[in-house]
């Protein structure tokens, strides 16, 4: 997996670097080769509140895309790569279903 990490507004250090990859890791390395490139933007407005915002490549097809804002950095991350992996899980079961629930050429002669 391959995580690209950008911040607006905000330093990226090596302890929230570090943290975001551990967070992506435990939700979703089940899903192996499955994840593509991962993105992660970090940004803060002028009120303190958090944005974080995380795109993933579904491989071989499409793309999930999840946001959170908290005032925390922390949370609005757990959040996040929270609901990433529920949504990944989901987009890979609606595939499957897709797959076969098509009918075979041959058996429907």
């Amino acid at each position: 997996m391959y995580v690209e990490l950008r911040t607006v507004s905000t330093v990226a250090t090596e302890v929230l670097q570090s943290y975001i990859e551990r967070r992506l890791r435990f939700s979703l390395s089940r899903f192996g080769e499955r994840v593509g490139r991962v993105s992660v933007t970090v940004s803060c407005d002028n009120a303190g509140t958090f944005t974080c915002r995380i795109h993933t490549e579904m491989m071989p097809f499409g793309a999930v895309s999840v946001r959170e804002t908290d005032l925390d950095l922390f949370a609005a991350m757990d959040r996040a790569t929270g609901k990433l992996g529920r949504l990944f899980k989901k987009e890979l079961e609606r595939a499957r279903e897709i797959r076969n629930s098509r009918e075979s050429v041959r058996l429907a002669a």
